[in-house]
């Protein structure tokens, strides 16, 4: 069964700009997300869809091949290899007449594609040249507290294979190999675990070394990368690897002094607050933001942000209060009344 037009998957023409694809992914990655659609089995199909396509269609490279061959997009270097052999192979061959080259010698002419077979395909006849497989790239989201303490996610992805049929030649006894058409791969889905690392950011790319396109003609596969997105959270702001989060901290705490309970990565902890904290000051928690991607004996602060919270109703014995402490406070030198 043919695959889904990636055009028609992000419901974007084919001419679409690459802002255009941009913004139809990041609407239908939102409304498809699992997070947004819990135990949805359709709705996570329809997700690695629109990832899938995207990860094609906002590549120029990639793009250009699947428009020029459709599905057989990755397979793209082997097909204009093959036809570049064909073609080579079909001029060799009419070099026994003198009238396809003028008179010259046939023989002389077939050994200079000889010798260009051999500098193109790097060794005798019929050996072709080695090349490394494509990268691969493929989108990810996670959580701030996944990005925290890193997670792993399960990926299937479709990718080429050497075909097994013809070992990759494209030709099973002088004839063109059926089970790939002559391309010497096929295309299988495989299921991979990938170990996402603390620390992660936004931007992202995690490496996983091999899992790339398989290389050419028995070259060296590419390497598969995570680009990551972290979601925003609702209480911490992150900028780097520090976190910021508001505290709402009583008035009469605030200028005599207390504790307020603060949430961290790792639970709650109790924050001193020193006597005359004015609102909007930052108190710092040292090594209590995101851990520092790659060392994972170090990690970022957390910035408190202090809310003064005012009474919003006084009593009449509050009330007195404060109109004993506003006379005080008018009796004061006006000086002391500043602070100094």
């Amino acid at each position: 069964m043919a695959r889904k037009d990636l055009y028609e998957t992000l419901e974007v023409p084919r001419n679409a700009s690459e802002k255009e694809i941009r913004g139809a992914y990041r609407k239908l990655a939102r409304k498809y997300h699992p997070d947004v659609n819990p135990n949805d089995r359709a709705a996570e199909m329809r997700f690695k869809e629109i990832n899938a396509a995207h990860e094609v269609l906002s590549d120029p490279e990639k793009r250009k091949k699947y428009d020029k061959y459709g599905d057989r997009w990755e397979m793209a270097d082997q097909i204009e290899e093959n036809q570049r052999r064909t073609s080579a192979a079909g001029w060799a061959r009419q070099g026994g007449g003198s009238t396809v080259f003028g008179g010259g010698d046939a023989g002389d002419f077939g050994s200079i594609f000889e010798n260009l077979f051999r500098r193109e395909r790097g060794g005798p006849r019929g050996q072709a040249a080695q090349r490394r497989g494509q990268d691969l790239e493929t989108p990810v989201e996670a959580s701030l507290e996944e990005a925290y303490r890193g997670t792993v996610r399960v990926l299937n992805l479709q990718s080429p294979e050497p075909c097994k049929t013809c070992g990759g030649t494209g030709e099973v006894a002088g004839a063109i190999c059926h089970a790939c058409e002559g391309m010497g791969q096929v295309t299988r889905t495989r299921r991979i675990e990938v170990k996402v690392p603390p620390g992660v950011k936004t931007g992202s790319r995690v490496r996983v070394a091999g899992e790339g396109h398989p290389g050419v003609n028995g070259g060296p596969p590419g390497d598969l990368y995570l680009v990551v997105t972290v979601q925003p959270h609702n209480r911490f702001e992150r900028k780097g690897d520090d976190l910021y989060v508001d505290a709402n901290v009583p008035y009469y705490d605030a200028v005599l002094g207390g504790e307020a309970e603060i949430p961290t990565m790792t639970g709650r902890v109790a924050l001193r607050i020193p006597e005359l904290t004015q609102n909007g000051r930052q108190i710092r928690l040292k090594g209590k933001g995101m851990p520092v991607l790659g060392k994972a004996d170090q990690a970022g602060d957390l910035f408190v942000r202090v809310h003064v919270q005012l009474p919003e109703h006084l009593s009449p014995e509050e009330r007195g209060h404060f109109e004993a402490l506003r006379q005080l406070q008018a009796q004061r030198p006006a000086g002391a009344r500043e602070g100094s």
